[in-house]
């Protein structure tokens, strides 16, 4: 008797924690998809040619945002320029080289906190470092190597970490030296992990604001490449702030967020499809 009532309070259990787990992921999912369907519907109808390719004017009473796309690319450029061969290298010393396995663990626990930090404190302290002359790209892209570098590092690690000690032996068994064995087969066999943590660190240069509020400045200038390292530019999520803080018209505001929006689910696609291939390739 007691068994059977043991079982019958077990089953209802389970079916009450599958019933939760349910509304939860329900709930969720209505949230983030009506989230995304809010700002989509009414930032695409807002989102025009002219607003795209022109820079703001306010004696044509003008909304150009060319200049903010082009100070996103910019930024995202020289961030990874800067993060991915430290963050890479960072982690196949401390994974392939190191042999203090007690400063290996510093160092993991110190990126961990790095991580954890938030993105005001980069601000602040990136203002302080690299704003001796005042703001620009190059200080925000600085700033965002500094955020970022814990991402890709503890990514890479994580996924040089998942190929078989047997893939290194063999290959020092055929007389391979220990950087030609990295490079010719373990990077080749995580560079799936490798490239997802790149394209995080995209989407989180381009959701960014606190920091490059500091850092990178707001002006809507147009600038090429090596002009825009050194003046003060503002990013896309820079831009949407000023508007949504300054402007009455919500239009402006919301085919910026679409736009972000747009991005941040094409990067995600773009991950998704690349950790595929690499799958399948090394299938």
């Amino acid at each position: 008797m007691l068994k059977m009532q043991s079982s019958a309070r077990r089953k209802a259990y389970i079916t009450a924690m599958k019933l939760l787990m349910g509304v939860a992921a329900v709930l969720t999912c209505t949230l983030v998809v009506g989230m995304i369907g809010y700002i989509l519907g009414n930032g695409i109808p807002n989102i025009t040619w002219e607003m795209l390719s022109t820079a703001p004017s306010y004696l044509a009473n003008r909304v150009g945002i060319l200049p903010d796309i082009l100070s996103t690319l910019y930024i995202v450029i020289a961030t990874l320029l800067i993060v991915l061969p430290l963050g890479v290298g960072a982690a196949i010393y401390l994974n392939e080289y190191a042999a203090n396995k007690k400063l290996v663990s510093i160092i993991e626990y110190a990126s961990e906190t790095l991580s954890g930090i938030p993105s005001i404190i980069y601000g602040l302290v990136g203002m302080l470092i690299f704003c001796k002359n005042g703001t620009s790209l190059l200080a925000g892209a600085l700033t965002l190597t500094i955020m970022n570098l814990p991402t890709i590092m503890r990514t890479t690690q994580e996924s040089l970490k998942t190929v078989p000690q047997s893939y290194r032996e063999g290959a020092f068994g055929l007389g391979a030296g220990k950087w030609r064995t990295i490079r010719t087969v373990v990077l080749p066999s995580c560079v799936d992990g490798i490239v997802t943590g790149c394209i995080l660190s995209i989407g989180r240069i381009l959701g960014e604001s606190a920091a490059l509020l500091f850092t990178a400045g707001s002006a809507h200038m147009l600038y090429n490449f090596f002009e825009g390292m050194h003046n003060a530019g503002a990013t896309l999520t820079v831009a949407l702030y000023f508007y949504a803080k300054e402007s009455s018209d919500t239009g402006v505001v919301f085919a910026i967020a679409a736009i972000l929006m747009l991005l941040t689910m094409l990067i995600n696609l773009i991950a998704d499809l690349v950790g595929r291939y690499f799958r399948r390739k090394q299938q």
